[in-house]
């Protein structure tokens, strides 16, 4: 209508400098515009037409772009535009103080920007206040969460004023989920008749959302609505979901939907956010993304990154995250990209690096958590390399001293196999939070480390929680500290106020089983004040397959399969038992009714860097190109072991095939092919040092512990494998875990 916002600036302000000194048509018409640009949201084009007016009109003709002009200020939170404007209204005006509503607008612009002091010092010296000044000054406390100020102005006003439905609504959000203070308001609300309005409603609900058990109370003040609007549903769905009642969330939402209610993509972002929670909510989420599809929100940024996270939650395909995050044909943000690069981050981190690399060279910029996702994938990989070249664009773009990537960092190192990069990274952090003491006492734990991750505990300076415990609890049961452990297990509730949970319970089960006290953690489990899940079977299971307890073995392996049948522990540790103590027989039953559920073993798998790309090896090596030169190499290697004293442990393998074959069963191991091929490729590794990475996907077998130790000394090198448990450090024949795992 007017063309490019430049051509208006131009055109209008040469024809008003020439113009007269007093307000003539083309002043008028110039003002308007101001005030045309400020409502199309051209903030900064309309200060600059109207600071170009010479000599600036008196407030009498201007009060209105003034007003105008402060209240873009504060919608875009444009702090020094307002405190620049505010000046020069003072420069060039005697009295601004008669006009009350202008006066309002400059209290607004300041509260709404967070210069909630300086607002209140205007409000202070206002000759006239009217209902708008209180309440502009108790919406500002409130958007920026200070309950306090909020309360005590409100109160103030009360004595002055009866209040506003806005002064209502904001009073009711700066409760927060404090459902005491929360409920005083609502009770003068339904006094004044207040509690009609919808705004006032739609607070009321997500303020009793947001306190504890509130979910009823929210429902009935939802009931009592006459005229529910968009927000009143949202408000209810998001409630629900803040509450964890998916289930509700989602009736409501097909209540609303086939009620011809149309929804809005805020709407859609708290469904999805409920499936995320939901066990079964993948079915859900396909039906979902077909109605997201045909009313077009799949292009909205919010809801493609709620979609994808979703998805990934739900334990969808992340070809399928992929797809929807493609939808959004290059309007993509950093937050759908972190989203994106988060659903890979645990199943596919080499893609979830590539995808970092790429959103880099797209020259956008990665925030905090983004940064936090990329070294959580990192800490998937086999080697460090990654996280430490993380780490550089971290200092690159100012987050040195951020506390959750140097936690996150610590993280990654110590589950790359580095230990001391983790410790490095912890002693040079300037301010260290509960999580950072956690994060390197779980470092310690899954490096067996215990004596070191108790002797950190005594320094820790920040208030320990329940991780702080399970982390320590894991550092004995790994190296074997049975007492020490039983301390801290027996004083963490009257020491640090740290009542046992789950975990903590799950924890002595296993430092108890490992150490063969099989009828203690037994004992534990009967006592203990909530029902074990299958994290204690398998953890007691573990103990007797250690100890050769059959009889014990047989209640954990029943409850085991119990709790989850499709899970293949309690059969595969079954049939070792009975093949370790000769029961063939009863191992092949095992076998054949694991066969007969079509429960699937997980196949041993392990992984190895090699130049930039990540290597996997299966057992039997099948999907290998190198196949028969691996196979070769290791029997070459073989053959120099047994001349150093090696002797395959062959008491686990099948028993109706001959010991030769058993023999060769065991040598194909994948972490065995995986060591064999780094050996073959020393000259291309992409770390430095004496060293080899390994990651396996389960436990190592104690045949291939036992091979480890001693090529670790047949090379002089130092062997770390990273199996589902802990870190095996092999070197000089010596592992880390003292054969204690």
């Amino acid at each position: 209508m007017f063309g490019s916002v430049g051509g208006v600036f131009s055109g209008f302000s040469r024809r008003f400098t020439s113009a007269a000194v007093s307000l003539n048509s083309d002043a008028i018409n110039l003002l308007h515009h101001v005030r045309l640009l400020c409502s199309l949201g051209h903030l900064q084009e309309a200060l600059k037409l109207f600071y170009s007016i010479t000599p600036p009109p008196p407030l009498v003709h201007s009060h209105h772009t003034y007003a105008a002009l402060f209240h873009a200020c504060a919608r875009r939170s444009s702090l020094p535009q307002g405190q620049a404007l505010h000046r020069h209204m003072l420069l060039h005006n005697s009295n601004p103080d008669f006009y009350l509503f202008l006066i309002n607008h400059i209290v607004n612009m300041y509260a709404k920007c967070g210069s909630l002091d300086y607002a209140r010092q205007l409000f202070d010296e206002m000759p006239e206040r009217n209902i708008v000044s209180w309440t502009a000054l108790i919406s500002g406390y409130a958007q920026h969460g200070r309950p306090d100020g909020c309360f005590k102005v409100f109160r103030e006003m009360l004595v002055w004023h009866r209040p506003t439905e806005f002064a209502f609504a904001s009073v009711i959000s700066a409760c927060g989920g404090d459902g005491d203070c929360g409920r005083q308001v609502h009770t003068l609300a339904l006094k004044t008749a207040f509690d009609s309005f919808v705004f006032v409603g739609n607070a009321l609900i997500m303020m009793y959302c947001r306190s504890c058990g509130g979910a009823d109370e929210a429902w009935s003040v939802y009931e009592s609505m006459e005229f529910p609007n968009l927000v009143s549903w949202n408000s209810m769905i998001a409630g629900f979901q803040v509450c964890g009642y998916g289930n509700r969330a989602l009736e409501l939402f097909s209540q609303m939907h086939f009620s011809g209610i149309r929804f809005d993509r805020a709407t859609l972002v708290s469904i999805l956010s409920c499936l995320c929670e939901m066990g079964d909510g993948l079915e859900y989420c396909f039906r979902l993304q077909c109605l997201i599809i045909k009313t077009g929100f799949i292009s909205e940024i919010e809801v493609a990154t709620a979609m994808v996270k979703a998805y990934s939650s739900l334990g969808g395909e992340v070809s399928d995250c992929y797809k929807i995050f493609l939808e959004l044909d290059g309007r993509q943000d950093v937050i759908s990209w972190t989203g994106i690069i988060a659903a890979y981050a645990e199943r596919d981190p080499e893609e979830a690096i590539l995808l970092f690399q790429q959103f880099l060279r797209e020259c956008l910029a990665p925030d905090r958590h983004m940064f936090s996702v990329v070294l959580k994938a990192c800490a998937g990989l086999a080697t460090e390399r990654h996280a430490l070249a993380v780490q550089s664009h971290v200092l690159k773009v100012g987050f040195k001293d951020d506390t959750v990537l140097a936690n996150a960092l610590i993280h990654a190192c110590a589950r790359c196999g580095s230990i001391a990069l983790s410790k490095q990274a912890f002693d040079t952090m300037i301010s260290r939070d509960t999580v950072s003491w956690n994060s390197m006492l779980k470092a310690y734990a899954m490096h067996g480390q215990c004596k070191e991750a108790l002797q950190l505990f005594s320094q820790m300076d920040a208030q320990p929680d329940g991780a702080t415990f399970v982390a320590l609890l894991s550092a004995c049961s790994h190296a074997g500290m049975v007492e020490e452990g039983t301390k801290i297990f027996e004083t963490m509730s009257n020491n640090h106020g740290t009542v046992p949970q789950l975990d903590h319970y799950a924890c002595m089960v296993d430092i108890l089983g490992r150490a063969g006290r099989l009828s203690e953690a037994k004992e534990l489990i009967d006592k203990m004040p909530m029902e074990p899940d299958s994290v204690f079977w398998s953890a007691l299971l573990g103990g007797c397959r250690k100890h050769g307890e059959t009889k014990l073995a047989k209640l954990a392996a029943a409850k085991l399969k119990e709790l989850d049948p499709n899970n293949s522990l309690g059969y595969v540790l079954m049939s070792n038992i009975f093949s370790t103590d000769g029961r063939f027989n009863e191992a092949g039953l095992i076998r054949r009714e694991m066969e007969r559920k079509t429960v699937r073993k997980e196949p041993g798998l392990s992984w190895i860097e090699i130049g930039n790309h990540v290597h996997e090896f299966a057992s039997g090596g099948q999907q290998r190109p190198e196949r028969e030169t691996i196979f070769s190499e290791l029997e070459k290697l073989v053959r120099r072991l047994k001349d150093f004293g090696y002797v395959p442990q062959i008491s686990l393998v099948l028993h109706d095939i001959e010991d030769e074959q058993k023999e060769e069963q065991l040598y194909y191991h994948s972490e065995k092919l995986a060591l064999v091929f780094a050996l073959m490729n020393l000259g291309n590794r992409c770390y430095s040092g004496n060293i080899i990475k390994i990651m396996k996907n389960i436990r190592i077998c104690v045949d291939c512990h036992n091979f480890m130790k001693l090529v670790s000394e047949l090379v002089d090198m130092e062997i770390v494998v990273r199996d589902s448990n802990r870190f095996h450090h092999f070197k000089a024949k010596v592992c880390s875990c003292n054969d204690y795992w």
